[in-house]
This record gives C-alpha cells, sequence and structure tokens, in this order.
C-alpha cells in the first residue's frame, strides 16, 4: 500500500531575489496510513509550512506532494477544497467553534458543506461527540464550555466526516496539564481506531505520547523517524 502522504523534494519559497525566504529546502517525508506522527523543531523551521501543503492548504514551489495517491500539484482549487473537507480533518490551538452555535451544531458544519441530509448530519454530529466523551453537552454553546469541553468538540468537528487524516496544529497549547492528558488521550484512541494523526507540538510532554517524531530545523527535515523516547527539553534547543 502506497503511504497516506508522500512528500518528494518538495520545496517552498516566498519572494524573489533579496527577499527570497526558503520556507522549505528539499524535504522528502513519507507517513503511512495509520501513522501517529508528532511534527517538531524550532521556531521558523518550517514546521507550519510543512503543515499546510499536508493539509493541501497550499501548494509546493517545486517537488510532487502525493495524498492517498494523488498529486496536489495537479488538482484544481475546487477538488482541494473536496480532499480537505472529506479526507482532512483539522484541529487548531484557537478552537474556532461558532459562538452562536451549539457543540451540535458546531460539529455539524462541515456536513453541510458536504452536503450530507439533515437526518444524517445529526446522527453523525451525536456519533462524534460522544466519542469524544461529550454526548450530554449537545446543546451547550461554546461560552457554556470549559477549553477541554471546547477542543473537544473541535476534535468531534475534525472527525464528523470519517477523515483519512487527522491534522492538529498546536492542538494542547492553550490547554492546562490535566485536559492535555485528556485531549491526548482522545488522539491515541482516534489513531487507534484507523485515523492517521499528524500534529504539530512545541511540548516535549505531548510529543512523547506519539509514536512517531519528525523533526524541522532551517526549513529542512533533520529526523524523520525520531523516537520519541529521545525527544527532550535540551532538543529544542539544538
Amino acid at each position: 500500500m502506497p503511504p497516506l502522504i508522500n512528500l518528494h523534494h518538495i520545496a517552498k519559497i516566498y519572494g524573489s531575489g533579496n527577499t527570497e525566504v526558503k520556507a522549505l529546502w528539499d524535504v522528502s517525508l513519507t507517513i503511512d496510513q495509520g501513522d501517529y506522527c508528532a511534527i517538531m523543531g524550532p521556531s521558523g523551521s518550517g514546521k507550519s509550512t510543512a503543515m499546510n501543503l499536508i493539509g493541501c492548504l497550499d501548494r509546493p514551489t517545486e517537488g510532487q506532494y502525493f495524498f492517498d495517491g494523488q498529486d496536489v500539484a495537479q488538482l484544481d482549487d475546487d477538488t482541494l477544497a473536496v480532499i480537505r473537507n472529506r479526507k482532512i480533518g483539522f484541529v487548531f490551538q484557537q478552537f474556532h467553534l461558532l459562538p452562536q452555535l451549539s457543540a451540535l451544531d458546531n460539529v455539524a458544519l462541515p456536513m453541510v458543506y458536504g452536503g450530507v441530509p439533515a437526518a444524517e448530519r445529526r446522527e453523525r454530529a451525536v456519533t462524534a461527540l460522544q466519542r469524544v466523551g461529550l454526548g450530554n453537552r449537545q446543546a451547550n454553546k461554546p461560552s457554556q464550555l470549559s477549553g477541554g469541553q471546547q477542543q473537544r468538540v473541535a476534535i468531534a468537528r475534525a472527525i464528523v466526516n470519517r477523515p483519512l487524516l487527522l491534522l492538529a496544529d498546536e492542538p494542547t497549547g492553550a490547554l492546562d496539564t490535566t485536559t492535555t492528558e485528556e485531549v491526548m488521550k482522545i488522539f491515541a484512541e482516534l489513531n487507534q481506531g484507523g485515523i492517521t494523526v499528524v500534529m504539530v507540538t512545541h511540548e516535549p510532554a505531548v510529543a512523547r505520547l506519539t509514536e512517531r517524531v519528525v523533526w524541522f530545523r532551517d526549513g529542512e527535515v533533520i529526523h524523520a523517524h525520531m523516537s520519541p523516547n529521545d525527544v527532550s527539553y535540551g532538543a529544542l534547543v539544538e
């Protein structure tokens, strides 16, 4: 089976001439279906740029990116939008929930864009909330939920379309230690259920809960298969 994510000699360059910035340079990386992977590196190392490319939010300047066997660079914007909606779930540090909507309606929103019938939207949204332990908070609006509960709603929203890939950008950055542990347990359970999980994090304690660490520095992949047990606070200032 081909890898779910295959970056082949990827470069991402902004500007030109004296203002040229190589955010990524000659990055080759594969991530298989079912992997649980953390992306780490110092500030400015290229990890967020890599996340945007992997999530089909941006296109490479050079190289090829194959997602689920498709060459992303050859796809038009409408096709990329469909891939993002149906095959990739996104979780961010800020929860990006709509304050006027209930937890249930926030979770159902991606299915509205995907054209899923109303009855099925409700059923799948309820199931997703139950999966993250919030089956009893369906009617609550974000202001009535704790930070950890809001992040769980965001995770439910990310998985409601049954994606192949869950991309998380600093998903525990705004959470306390106890809530971080609860959220990471959910990520592990989702991965065990077959979802590929890739997360950007600067927290060694979070990275050590994954199964593989990819380390970026100066726009390049320095370690593609670092053991989570090898991540230390000192490594952050390599």
